[in-house]
């Protein structure tokens, strides 16, 4: 991380938001095997906008980051870039979907294709915005969704009754691992590591110039 002036391990610093998303990915999961409030534990396709999830987590942890890697010294060069990028990125991924909507109402190889591409060039341009930011988020995120893919891999394979395993309406019949493919690596894999990046890094960046601003302020108070 050539940012900053001292090295920050990025296994440490994503260890304790990994261990809380697992546990909440935990939480969710049994609840809804147990059939508790749908409010906080929805088993319908997508989640239902349940309160207990980890979609939320990448504007905590967002903020929680960029404290620390600004207190490591690794803060960004650019004082506008890691806000100007995340935006950029969500203009892109929207874009990207309405296109993929305009060819197919449901999923098809080429909508999706152009949805994927939309996603990872999203991802690609958050680099340059704060480097160090960037490579944590990214392993956070696979942190984050790993354990969700597999959850899925199982629960669509059995046939839990969850959301973890339960498709969009009109969703074709196929295989259980095609299944997965569709509405859980991919997904997990693209989409939401590309949403836990841009979110977290767009939280991360106005976290970021709040604290430049607050810094300069009381300098010449201390001085």
């Amino acid at each position: 991380m050539a940012e900053g002036s001292q090295r920050v391990s990025i296994g440490q610093l994503i260890l304790w938001p990994s261990v809380i998303t697992l546990a909440i990915t935990a939480l969710r999961l049994y609840g809804e095997l147990q059939h508790w409030d749908p409010r906080f534990f929805s088993r319908e396709a997508g989640g239902g906008g349940a309160l207990v999830g980890i979609s939320w987590l990448p504007f905590i942890f967002g903020i929680y980051f960029a404290l620390k890697l600004s207190s490591a010294g690794e803060v960004p060069v650019s004082k506008g870039k890691p806000i100007l990028l995340p935006v950029i990125g969500i203009v892109i991924m929207v874009v990207g979907f309405w296109a993929s909507t305009l060819i197919s109402k449901t999923p098809t190889a080429s909508s999706m294709l152009i949805a994927i591409v939309a996603c990872l060039v999203a991802l690609v341009i958050q680099r340059g915005g704060w480097p160090a930011l960037f490579k944590v988020l990214l392993a956070y995120a696979f942190a984050a969704r790993i354990p969700v893919a597999l959850i899925m891999l199982f629960a669509i394979r059995g046939d839990w009754g969850t959301h973890y395993d339960v498709p969009p309406p009109n969703f074709p019949a196929m295989s259980w691992f095609m299944k997965w493919v569709l509405i859980g690596a991919l997904p997990q894999f693209v989409l939401w590591i590309v949403y836990t990046v841009v979110i977290g890094g767009l939280v991360a960046g106005i976290t970021a110039a709040i604290a430049r601003r607050k810094a300069s302020t009381q300098q010449p108070a201390a001085a």
